[in-house]
Order: C-alpha cells, then sequence, then structure tokens
C-alpha cells in the first residue's frame, strides 16, 4: 500500500513547470542526481526476474550459474568508455532514445528503425519476466487459488499488482520508479543480508551447505544420463561460460530501459561516479547466488526452479519476515517492470509513431502516445504470462538477449567513429539477427525441442560458446567488409546532425539541455 501511495505521489515529486513532454514524464526531467540514479539504475538492472532466475539457475546446474557476478562487474568500465558520450550527444540534440541518436549520427530512419523495433522486442519478455518473478512468490504463497480454480480468481492477485503498475506508471512516468526504487532496493539489501546469515546457521554453516551441493549435484539426472551439474565448471563449460560473461555484459546497456535511467541523470559526472558504485550491487549479486546452494541444502523440491527461492525463504524464515522477502520480490518487479514500458513506449513514439506516422507530432502529443503505449506494453505483457506457458517467455528472453547485442555496433560504434556506412550496419544488424535466431531455434534440450540453450558450437573454432557473441562477431565482420566496399564505390552516405564537441558537452555548456524549471518555479504564492 506505501508503494502504491508512492507511486501516485511521484507525480508531484521535482515536477517541472511543463510536463507534457518526453523529457518530464519519459526522463524525469533529466535532472536525477547520482543517489538517485544509482538507486534507478539498480533497480532497473536488478530485477525480480534477476532475485529469483539466478540463484534458480545455481540450483539448477551449480556454479555456471554464476555467469551473472562477472558479466555484471566487465559491464561498469565498459560503459564507463561511452555512456558520458551518449548523455552529452543526448542532452546537446534532445534525444530520448537511442534511436534518436543513431537517425542523428548516421541520418538513416531505416537503421534508426531497426534500432527501435529490436529494442521494443527484447524489451516486452523483460517485462513479461517480472510478472512470472511475482507470480512465484503468489504461487508460494498459494494466493489465487490451485488449478482448478476459476482462471479469474487464480490471477487475480496479479492482475491487482499490474493495475497498480500501469496506474501509477501513467500518471508519474519516471519519477514512480525512481522514488520506489529507493524502498524496492533497501528491502532487497535487508532480505539479502539476514538471509546470507540467517540461513546457514540454521543450515549448518558454509561447508555443510557446499557439501550437500557437490553430493546433489554428483547425482545423474535421468533426461540426460548425466551429472546435474557441477560446483565448478569444467573444462568443456568454460567457453559457455566466458561467452556468456562476455556478451551479456556487452548487451546490458543496450536495453532501452538501461539507457532510459541513464538519460536520467543531470550530468555526465552522475553517470561516471554511477559506474564506480554500481559494482556494489554486483556484491549483492553474488550473495544473492550463493542462496541457490542453499536451496539444495535446505531441501527444496520444486518442478519448477524459478519457485526455489521463494520456497526457500517460505521454509527457512519466520512467517512475518518472509512476508517481508516476499514483498522485496514483488516491488522488485514493479520497478523494473515500470522504466521497461516507459523505454519501449519512448522506442515506439520517438522512432515509429513520430518518424513515420506524423512527423508534425508536438510533444504533448508525443507523451499523450507514450503513455497510451506504455500501457499496451504492460497489457500485451500480462497476457503473455497469462496465455502461455512460462517456458515462451523465458525463450524470447534468450532470443531478446541475442537480439539486442546486434545494436551494438550502430550504437557503440556511432558514439566513436562515423567511419561505418549506415548501410553496412543495417546489413550487419539483419546478419545478426537472422543468424542468432536460427541458432537458437536449432538447440534441443531434453525438456523441448527448440530454443533449448544459448550456446552452440562456434564456427571455425569448434569450442562451445554464447550464440549472441558469435551473432555479434558475424555482425561487426560483415559491417566492416561492407563499410569497405561502399566507401569505395561512394555511395551515398548519410548527413551526420552532430559535432565532435557534442561528444564531451556538458551540464551548463551553450546548448546543453538543463534541467525543467521547477513546477513552483516563479510562483508568487
Amino acid at each position: 500500500m506505501a508503494v502504491t501511495v508512492m507511486g501516485f505521489l511521484a507525480a508531484r515529486w521535482r515536477r517541472a513547470e511543463n510536463d507534457q513532454s518526453l523529457d518530464e514524464w519519459g526522463l524525469g526531467g533529466r535532472s536525477f542526481g547520482t543517489w538517485i540514479t544509482w538507486f534507478l539504475l539498480g533497480g532497473d538492472l536488478y530485477t525480480a526476474y534477476t532475485f529469483v532466475a539466478v540463484p534458480a539457475a545455481i540450483y539448477a546446474a551449480g556454479a555456471s550459474g554464476f555467469f551473472a557476478v562477472p558479466y555484471t562487474i566487465l559491464v561498469y568500465p565498459l560503459v564507463f568508455t561511452f555512456l558520458p558520450r551518449l548523455w552529452s550527444v543526448s542532452h546537446r540534440h534532445g534525444y530520448v532514445t537511442t534511436s534518436d541518436f543513431v537517425r542523428g549520427r548516421f541520418g538513416s530512419k531505416g537503421l534508426s528503425l531497426a534500432v527501435a523495433v529490436t529494442g521494443i522486442l527484447a524489451t516486452m519478455p523483460y517485462i513479461a519476466l517480472q510478472l512470472v518473478g511475482i507470480q512465484a512468490v503468489l504461487d508460494v504463497m498459494g494466493i489465487g487459488g490451485g488449478e482448478d480454480t476459476n482462471w479469474f480468481v487464480k490471477d487475480l492477485p496479479l492482475l491487482i499488482a499490474f493495475g497498480v503498475l500501469a496506474a501509477y506508471t501513467y500518471s508519474s512516468g519516471l519519477r514512480a520508479p525512481a522514488l520506489i526504487a529507493f524502498v524496492k532496493d533497501a528491502l532487497i539489501y535487508l532480505v539479502i543480508v539476514v538471509a546470507i546469515i540467517y540461513i546457514p546457521i540454521k543450515l549448518g554453516g558454509f561447508d555443510d551447505i557446499f557439501a550437500k551441493a557437490a553430493h546433489a549435484f554428483s547425482q545423474v539426472n535421468p533426461a540426460t544420463g548425466k551429472p546435474r551439474g557441477a560446483l565448478a565448471p569444467g573444462d568443456a563449460n568454460q567457453w559457455t561460460y566466458a561467452t556468456l560473461a562476455l556478451g551479456s555484459a556487452l548487451a546490458l546497456f543496450m536495453y532501452p530501459h538501461s539507457i532510459t535511467a541513464t538519460l536520467s541523470s543531470k550530468s555526465r559526472e552522475v553517470i561516471r561516479r554511477n559506474t564506480t558504485i554500481l559494482p556494489l550491487y554486483s556484491l549483492m549479486l553474488g550473495l544473492l547466488a550463493l542462496l541457490g546452494f542453499m536451496a539444495i541444502a535446505a531441501g527444496v523440491k520444486v518442478t519448477n526452479g524459478q519457485l526455489a527461492i521463494p520456497q526457500l525463504f517460505e521454509d527457512m524464515f519466520p512467517d512475518w519476515f518472509t512476508g517481508v522477502a516476499f514483498a522485496a520480490i514483488g516491488i522488485g518487479a514493479l520497478v523494473p517492470a515500470a522504466i521497461m514500458s516507459i523505454a519501449a513506449a519512448n522506442l515506439f513514439t520517438r522512432n515509429i509513431y513520430k518518424d513515420f506516422i506524423k512527423p508534425d507530432a508536438t510533444a504533448e502529443q508525443e507523451t499523450k502516445v507514450s503513455k497510451l503505449v506504455s500501457l499496451l506494453v504492460k497489457v500485451g505483457a500480462l497476457v503473455f504470462v497469462l496465455t502461455m506457458d512460462k517456458t515462451v517467455a523465458i525463450n524470447f528472453q534468450l532470443l531478446g538477449g541475442i537480439w539486442i547485442l546486434q545494436t551494438f555496433p550502430a550504437l557503440v560504434g556511432g558514439l566513436f567513429t562515423r567511419w561505418f556506412h549506415r548501410w553496412a550496419l543495417l546489413a550487419g544488424w539483419a546478419a545478426g539477427m537472422i543468424y542468432g535466431t536460427l541458432a537458437a531455434y536449432g538447440i534441443a534440450s531434453p525438456t523441448q525441442k527448440h530454443f533449448g540453450g544459448n550456446a552452440k558450437e562456434i564456427p571455425g573454432i569448434g569450442e562451445i560458446g554464447y550464440i549472441g557473441l558469435t551473432a555479434f562477431v558475424l555482425n561487426v565482420v560483415v559491417t566492416v567488409v561492407l563499410t569497405a566496399v561502399l566507401r569505395a564505390v561512394k555511395a551515398p552516405d548519410g548527413i551526420d546532425e552532430t559535432r565532435p564537441e557534442d561528444y564531451t558537452a556538458d551540464a551548463g555548456d551553450p546548448g546543453v539541455q538543463v534541467e525543467l524549471p521547477s513546477a513552483t518555479a516563479g510562483s508568487t504564492h
């Protein structure tokens, strides 16, 4: 209830005089300082699905699930090099999305559209998986009834959570998740600190936990005829582990919601500071991953691995603290889902609606369309969760990671050089998308014919590696070769509306958009 009230009150928090613009509704007035941005990015990147899925991966397969920890460490030195440049050029030109930048840099609406569509497609299953995280908690709590219950009654709690999310996002925009992120992160830190101390004490210490986990992983899985997992990746899995960590690190800040949270900050310095303090969340993630081993040691038995951690909390904690832990997961779903829906809506509004449907749309019309689309995106995610098997959402999330990585050359490459040709970038994007999708489709597992994993033999090397990274390398090769050819034949290039000094501009420099005036500015009462 408190979080719901905060979501609606956020509409008045630091409100600007003109709140009918995407800068205000979709980017919080580009006004957030270091701590607000830190909590917002933390709430954005470390989601309820992360809370559930990372230890679930450890529970299912062992240490290979730890790839999420090194990739969230690798990502911050990487983004330190390019996010400040993106902030500068976006504030100088009023860009709201990465597709805005791509269009301005390469003078190509087609390439901009490709980046926008990829971003929307990659975000939709991500939102759906936040709702899956809420549903996992509700299932463990037994709320909504059993399998034979009327579908409306069974899914009513999820519908209520969705309604709250939709309403406060519509009214408050990015300010709602920014404010709620404080509560969400405080709860999650509290739960993890308590869990990492309290549960091992109940289970006899970490020696016993790892001994029981090692024994469990050594048992043969009847479906595969192989051991269930391992405490450490074997030699055969090291390429998979390394490429998955690297590919995931490259992809993380390509997601629209990551960029939306970044562009909402008020200066380059805020971005730099955040890349140095966000690794604190990686420390939390490492501790969180250990819960997977604890679930094994505690004898948690679930057919759906996503339920392992909620069930562990239910079994280990007193009832009152179980409620706190479940609230942390629930709120941990609402914050990123809100940011994701806003980011997807901004992409549609700026790079599809305004570029191709209504070029003369006013700022107020853009905001109205974005609010409506943010609702439709959430409805689509809800329908996805209610009508399809959960593995479909997970499969599309797997594809989303492969797809979003293919926007890296256009975005990051464009931030440092204008050498790449727009047609070559589009061809490279298409090659990566097609290869990645077909390769993922062709992977079978004991439980499904297609989309059975995200790793396949790397052509020419023979090792098993992450499909997304292989597709990315293909993308870069096609882009570089075609750019050289197109430059040689003097193919027409797009117009670059940016200048070198745009990429280092900071708050207070001439032409840099600053925080919008407060609604109370100039007030006489």
